[in-house]
């Protein structure tokens, strides 16, 4: 009985800071007023709210618990440079940064080479 009351009270722990994380960002512009915008938003905010969990996974164990804004802070807002040279491209990113390793480690798992 123990368990099982634990188990849902984490389950409910889960959906309330998913919540609280897309009522803080996207979900703050609704309502519109108008029906379709609203299914056209909260589409694009599950999607984007996803894509950012999925990045935090993929980089490593200190970003798959944080908050979708730390995430953005963190991996996604980068302050990086693109240049060529020899017909490829070639990103710099800032020295010293404290989530470069994670960041690779996101940028190789999804861009792997093709088998």
């Amino acid at each position: 009985m123990l368990v099982q009351a634990e188990a849902q009270h984490r389950g409910h722990a889960i959906i309330e800071q998913v919540f609280a994380e897309l009522i803080d960002g996207p979900l703050a512009h609704l309502p519109s007023g108008r029906f379709n915008a609203n299914n056209a938003w909260l589409a694009c905010a599950a999607i984007a709210h996803n894509l950012t969990r999925a990045a935090a996974t993929l980089a490593g164990r200190p970003h798959h618990t944080a908050r979708a804004a730390t995430i953005r802070r963190h991996l996604i807002n980068v302050a990086a440079r693109i240049t060529s040279h020899a017909r490829q491209i070639i990103i710099h990113l800032p020295q010293h940064w404290p989530w470069q390793h994670n960041w690779r480690r996101l940028f190789t798992t999804v861009h792997a080479p093709p088998t």
